[in-house]
């Protein structure tokens, strides 16, 4: 039966409802869900005449990485009830803590209250960790009016986890009875049941959630809250003399009696009574049973819809779906009734059986003639039926009940479906996506630098942020358990060449338990360099602090005192540290500079030694800033594009992603992305020119003022569509622009005009810049949203922020030709592997055409949403609410206007620039003439720089024959002609209208030709454009400072060894103005410049190229033209200024050799 709900007035919703709503529906995420727990709990209690109170720890880990965090904004609530929030140090010595909630009413002092309710909360690894502490609490007992709840998160799809975890088994082999929710709606009543089976049972109860169920948000009914939780009395189950429950000076023996001979049996009498197993679907004639439990009941639902199976045709099959809730022990008698008569069983559930094995130990010893044929992970005949490893998908489990039904059942839907689905399968396992979004540290991430090493050396991995080191082409891999850094060293130092490690630990790892791993490395001398990544925040979870109290120099004391043989700090404000006594007097403290030195010495010290590297998290930066709460300084770094050679060495030096690739005339160069920038500066240790900080000043924000109010108060209204079923939104994005938020403000709006939501954010790792998706689900009716997935193919609008992301593998899966329509970004952010790869291919256009072919070709539509958003609200992190604008103005989006806006003033971030960036996309959907008129308004008549079309042989010529004459003169610019003619001829002679050769050695003369000595530099920076494009992108009263390393002022940076980098002040545009008048001395006995090696090198390359341009032109043929094209090429990857340059051209003479031996030939 369904059930639709009445709608709501807007001005009833409020986002405080999840907590203090009793009754009615709530909109709410898993983990508030979660929060509300022992909130509702200690209200039944209180109901019942009990005075209790409730004790909550744990250590957060991905899919619970934001329960802490939740917790403590509903702390008001949690106090008013008596509920205490204890963050643990670490998971197992949380669960000693909850341990002691159990024994309040032991206490000789006693207590005022009847018990005290524990919860307990952790990721897979943290039970594995926290075996002793769980196994022995559990054991041991709860109190009558106590009782606890151990929430489990588990990463079945390994989607933030260093393995693919399950808990079930460990659960199981402790005795410790497991609960598994579906789906949100579903979280409070099973922690509520959980809470009274552990008060009754005596043990300790596990609440298994999954990234699937606790990573969504949705419209909860609370009534189920009011459920009577009923005991079974004493007919039903007899309890053995003197209870189950804990007490005083127990015996050991006893304890286990109570445990293998009473527990799990009363917890089975205690599910019975309370019915938490149950057949949801069945038939007059039953053939075929499916038995399921959590997150794939949601899957097997969703399925028997989509292969068109209601209640009437499940009747006709003689199907019947059994939902278990209790995972282990399985309840026997519920279940046997259950099978009782069925042919077949499928059994489904994820990753490694659970269920199955429990059902065919309980009925093996049946007849023959009345056992039926179970099935799951194998089939009949122990053929793989269903996954072991990882997660499995709605489109997946349909596949598989399609194909088991073809035994007692045909039909044409049935059979189509399964024919789509097995199509699908195929599909995806040869899709290879044309380019993918992997995440990466964020700008300005202190790890960018830290997990540096030097050349030749080995660092092992650890576990947070820094764990990503390993695609970075870092020499960094082999990561460990979370607290075991760099102890298989230990093991393995003794029988390897390799004499030193580096290991990274962060600091909330060094909190959690990393010190004890130190303590061991000391013990076994060892010779190892652990790095303390300290960046003041548990950042891979949200930004945490550590739990208690760690300065740096606590963390300095601590280590001394363990005996390593020497400890340094590297910090980037070394400003900070004119106090330095609270520092052991043998630490040496230095500017962050200094890493690769340090690291040096560190291969040569013996024994255990330790780097404590001190920079505030990225991420948490940017947050305390918002807040004002951290130091912002008034700088920004500028990038002379004209300067730039797009050698890469700002990268490299930095790993920065707010350093970006601008394709333009004269090949690819780079700027830095000022709404990603969060000011780290250590882009300015590339050796480069280009770089320029503005001090004082702001960003110019070209955003639209106030005039256009009325524009945009006065768009028509759409159609609103209508819809009768689940409608499914997928909306594809970049880790930490605010992509959840979209899925989060639809959900907010569906509930308040009375519809059903359903959200899945598809995060995890990919909060840092990687690929984030939200799979949106709205409908009328509640048992539409059996889940929040989007199956294969399901998809009715994708929403892609970012393209990139849509091609990825999981949102792909979701899109369909004929159904899917399409509001797409059309602006393509840069995937981090560019950061690696300077030459990357960006793949835009194959990326634009995946997507193409596989949506709706008369429902697409384009946007350029980050420059708009950018031009129009000064900060690209309004794209997302503009596209979402964008395509609720084309009647693309269930719900209406006033909702949608509602639930941007309730989230209470941005609103202004939010309901501006929502009318802006409506406008960018109504009306683009308008839009455009309203851009030239903002940029004062022009549009946004456009970069040319580099294609077209005379253009590319004529450009460049301009470019040298303002270089050096006419002559210059003719000898640059004079090469082409004849490059042009010979082409023309041999190959017909081909023109790539032209093409290369037009952009490569080039190149050799307009070295960017002193004078050209000075000349780039006076011309008129660079000021130009400061006075475009800053504001206000500022100063300009240069950062250059001139070749004429000598000198070694000490900390990098590199030539030093010098700073210059604004004074500097005047001496480059009066420098580039004197570019007419270039190549003379009189330039000054001229003799140093670069510039020697420089003309000694304009020499061999016009060399090898004369062999070309002998020896071309249509046989050896791709290596003349080749050949000729070369000079474009000579690219940079001084010792990246000179590289770079040993590196080009090492493959000259090579073309030309091939030449040769």
């Amino acid at each position: 039966m369904t059930q639709q709900s009445k709608p709501l007035q807007h001005k009833d919703i409020s986002l405080s409802d999840k907590y203090e709503l009793e009754e009615g529906v709530a909109f709410m995420s898993g983990l508030q869900a979660l929060v509300r727990i022992p909130i509702v709990q200690r209200r039944r209690d209180k109901a019942a005449g009990l005075k209790t109170a409730g004790f909550i720890s744990g250590y957060r880990g991905s899919p619970l990485g934001g329960y802490d965090a939740e917790l403590t904004r509903a702390n008001k609530y949690l106090e008013d009830l008596d509920i205490k929030f204890h963050p643990g140090l670490n998971e197992d010595l949380a669960a000693t803590s909850i341990w002691g909630t159990q024994q309040v009413n032991l206490m000789p002092g006693g207590s005022d209250y009847d018990g005290v309710f524990g919860i307990w909360y952790g990721k897979a690894p943290g039970v594995d960790r926290s075996i002793d502490a769980l196994r022995h609490a559990s054991a041991h007992g709860t109190a009558p009016h106590g009782g606890v709840l151990a929430i489990v998160g588990d990463d079945h799809g390994c989607k933030s986890s260093t393995l693919s975890c399950q808990s079930d088994h460990v659960l199981a082999s402790m005795i410790i009875p497991v609960l598994y929710p579906s789906s949100i709606n579903e979280f409070v009543e099973y922690g509520l049941l959980g809470i009274e089976m552990s008060r009754y049972a005596g043990c300790w109860t596990a609440l298994k959630v999954t990234s699937e169920t606790v990573e969504t948000t949705g419209t909860v009914d609370l009534s189920i809250e009011k459920q009577e939780i009923l005991q079974p009395n004493a007919d039903e189950f007899s309890m053995p003399e003197g209870g189950v429950h804990i007490r005083l000076n127990d015996v050991p023996r006893e304890i286990d009696d109570r445990l293998q001979n009473y527990k799990a049996f009363a917890c089975h009498a205690f599910c019975r009574k309370n019915k938490i197993d149950k057949t949801v679907m069945d038939s007059p004639n039953p053939r075929f049973g499916i038995i399921t439990s959590g997150k794939s009941y949601g899957d097997v639902m969703q399925a028997l819809v989509e292969l068109g199976i209601t209640e009437e045709v499940a009747a006709k099959i003689g199907l019947r779906v059994y939902k278990v809730g209790m995972v282990w022990p399985l309840e026997p008698q519920g279940v046997q009734n259950f099978v009782q008569g069925l042919e077949e069983i499928l059994i489904v559930e994820e990753k490694r059986e659970m269920i199955e094995y429990q059902l065919k130990q309980q009925i093996f010893n049946w007849p023959s003639e009345t056992r039926p044929v179970v099935v799951g992970k194998y089939d009949e005949n122990s053929e793989i039926l269903l996954p072991l490893e990882n997660d499995q998908s709605v489109g997946l489990v349909a596949h598989v009940i399609a194909k088991r039904l073809g035994h007692f059942y045909h039909n044409e839907q049935v059979e189509a479906c399964l024919q789509f689905f097995e199509g699908r399968e195929a599909t995806m396992a040869s899709y290879v996506p044309p380019m993918l979004r992997r995440p990466f540290y964020c700008a300005g991430c202190p790890h960018n630098t830290s997990t540096k090493v030097p050349e030749g050396s080995f660092a092992m991995a650890g576990i947070g942020c820094h764990f990503m080191v390993q695609w970075m082409d870092r020499n960094t891999a082999l990561p460990t358990h979370m607290g075991g850094e760099g102890i298989p060293w230990v093991g393995s130092s003794s029988f390897t060449k390799q004499k030193h490690i580096f290991t990274n630990l962060g600091d909330g790892t060094y909190f959690h338990s990393g010190s004890l791993a130190i303590r061991a490395a000391v013990a076994s001398k060892v010779n190892i360099t652990y790095k303390i990544l300290y960046n003041d925040a548990v950042a891979m979870t949200g930004g945490q602090s550590v739990d208690g109290d760690l300065p740096v120099h606590r963390v300095a004391q601590q280590v001394v005192s363990e005996g390593v043989t020497k400890v340094w700090i590297l910090t980037e404000t070394l400003e900070n540290y004119k106090d330095r006594s609270l520092f052991p007097s043998e630490v040496e403290i230095l500017s962050r500079d200094y890493l690769d030195k340090v690291a040096k010495q560190c291969q040569e010290t013996k024994g255990t030694t330790v780097i404590i590297y001190d920079q505030t998290c990225a991420a948490e930066k940017r947050r305390r800033r918002k807040r004002g709460t951290f130091p912002d300084p008034a700088k920004r770094v500028m990038i002379n594009q004209a300067v730039c050679e797009g050698c890469g060495d700002c990268s490299d030096q930095s790993n920065c992603v707010a350093i970006q690739p601008v394709e333009t005339e004269y090949g690819r160069k780079r700027k830095i992305n000022q709404s990603a920038c969060n000011k780290d500066f250590s882009c300015l240790k590339g050796f480069c020119p280009s770089f320029v900080t503005i001090e004082g000043g702001e960003l110019r924000k070209t955003k639209a003022g106030n005039s256009f109010d009325d524009v945009l108060a006065n768009i028509p209204q759409p159609k609103l569509m209508k819809i009768d079923k689940a409608y499914n939104i997928m909306v594809t994005g970049i880790g930490g622009t605010g992509v959840t938020t979209i899925g989060a403000l639809l959900g907010i709006a569906a509930h308040m005009e009375g519809k059903f939501c359903r959200n899945l954010d598809a995060a995890g790792l990919a909060q840092k810049g990687g690929e984030v998706l939200s799979h949106v689900r709205i409908s009328p009716v509640r048992d539409d949203l059996r889940t929040g997935h989007i199956i294969a193919g399901g998809a009715d609008l994708l929403l892609a922020c970012d393209m990139v992301s849509a091609v990825g593998k999981t949102s792909y899966e979701t899109l369909h030709a004929e159904r899917t329509r399409a509001v797409i970004n059309t602006e393509n952010t840069p995937v981090a592997d560019f950061v690696i790869n300077n030459e990357i291919n960006l793949s835009h256009e194959q990326v634009n055409s995946v997507l193409m072919e596989a949506t709706q070709a008369d429902s697409q539509y384009l946007v350029s949403a980050t420059s708009l958003a950018l031009t129009l609200l000064g900060d690209e992190i309004a794209t997302n609410v503009l596209m979402l604008g964008f395509a609720w103005q084309k009647g693309l989006i269930p719900v209406g206007l006033e909702a949608i806006e509602r639930a941007i003033t309730l989230n209470g971030v941005a609103i202004e620039m939010n309901l501006q960036a929502f009318a802006y996309g409506r406008l960018a959907a109504h009306d683009s003439k308008k839009l455009a008129e309203l851009l030239r308004s903002i940029l004062g008549g022009s549009t946004p720089e456009m970069n040319e079309n580099v294609d077209g042989l005379d253009r590319i010529i004529a450009k460049r024959i301009a470019y040298l004459e303002d270089y050096q003169n006419l002559a210059y610019a003719e000898r640059y002609k004079s090469i082409l003619d004849r490059i042009i001829k010979v082409e023309n002679e041999t190959m017909g209208r081909a023109t790539t050769l032209s093409k290369v050695v037009a952009q490569s003369y080039h190149k050799v030709l307009a070295y960017k000595d002193e004078y050209e530099v000075a000349r780039l920076y006076t011309n008129g454009d660079f000021i130009k494009e400061l006075k475009a992108q800053f504001s206000g009263n500022y100063k300009v400072k240069f950062h250059m390393a001139p070749p004429i002022l000598a000198g070694t940076d000490q900390a990098t060894g590199r030539p030093k980098k010098r700073t210059f002040g604004p004074w500097m545009l005047r001496a480059l103005s009066l420098l580039a008048r004197f570019k007419y001395l270039r190549g003379t006995a009189f330039d000054i410049f001229g003799y140093h090696h670069d510039r020697k090198a420089e003309r000694a390359l304009i020499k061999s190229y016009e060399a090898d341009v004369r062999f070309v032109v002998q020896s071309l043929t249509a046989d050896n033209y791709e290596l003349c094209v080749e050949l000729l090429s070369l000079p474009l990857a000579i690219k940079g200024y001084g010792l990246v340059k000179a590289a770079n051209i040993e590196t080009a003479k090492v493959s000259h050799h090579i073309l030309m031996t091939r030449l040769s030939l």
